[in-house]
């Protein structure tokens, strides 16, 4: 399973740790990522991700799932968060025609 957030694509980054002497180690620096369980308001189901503690955040500010998703750019999305966003609009798409 890659390191990888699947709602805003944070990955592992490669740097270094430079001590006081400016002597450089090169180091990984992994993403604080969480297994967490969303719920769809659209859809009505609760759905299982891999992101990190910032998307986490992000995702309440935006008002939930739906809303992030709605926003967000296909590129940074996983597969399975691009078959949820589109899932979503589908679901949108139909709400008004179903209330006229």
């Amino acid at each position: 399973m890659a390191r990888r957030c699947e709602l805003t694509g944070k990955a592992v980054q490669v740097g270094h740790l430079v001590s006081h002497s400016n002597r450089k180690t090169k180091c990984r620096f992994l993403p604080n990522l969480c297994n967490v369980t969303l719920q769809s308001d659209a859809l009505g189901k609760r759905v299982r991700l891999r992101v990190t503690a910032h998307a986490l955040r992000s995702v309440e500010h935006r008002g939930g799932l739906d809303a992030f998703l709605i926003k967000a750019g296909e590129g940074d999305l996983s597969q399975t968060a691009r078959l949820l966003k589109r899932e979503i609009h589908k679901k949108l798409a139909e709400a008004p025609a179903a209330a006229a």
